[in-house]
């Protein structure tokens, strides 16, 4: 587990990161996987100032707000996922995307086969499908070797 089974702690874990990162204080191998996903989202930076604040804030669809623990914590599962190809494929998958633009681009066109995954699956009551996630994952190369605009 990430920093503990609750909602607050996960984000208490990314702010830390945060706040370690932007103070120049020695940070864990974890940590620095963390702040190197906040440096790549500078649209967070402001927010995540806001410290205690974001650890109770909400975001219903209706809000109209990426909710940014999710949008990063989605990265940090992908990049594990292509680091030990698991599902299997998945690592050739994310090269073909990444040779298109680059492997932080790759990751968030691969967001959505993860969050359909991971809510197909929640709904369902077991583990996710990864022959289904695979296959949606597929569609992307896909679609991206069958653009025209090279």
């Amino acid at each position: 587990m990430l920093f503990g089974n609750s909602r607050e702690s996960l984000r208490r874990g990314w702010l830390e990161a945060f706040k370690k990162s932007q103070t120049g204080a020695l940070l864990t191998a974890l940590e620095t996987q963390l702040a190197d996903l906040i440096r790549e989202h500078p649209e967070y930076h402001a927010w995540l100032e806001h410290g205690d604040d974001a650890l109770h804030a909400d975001f219903s669809p209706e809000s109209g707000r990426t909710n940014p623990f999710l949008h990063l914590s989605m990265h940090l599962a992908l990049r594990e996922q292509v680091s030990t190809n698991r599902p299997q494929g998945i690592a050739r998958i994310h090269v073909a995307l990444a040779a298109r633009s680059d492997a932080h681009d790759a990751e968030h066109r691969m967001m959505e086969a993860l969050g359909k995954a991971l809510w197909e699956a929640q709904r369902a009551g077991r583990m996710p499908d990864e022959r289904s996630y695979l296959e949606d994952l597929e569609r992307l190369v896909t679609f991206a070797s069958g653009r025209k605009d090279r």
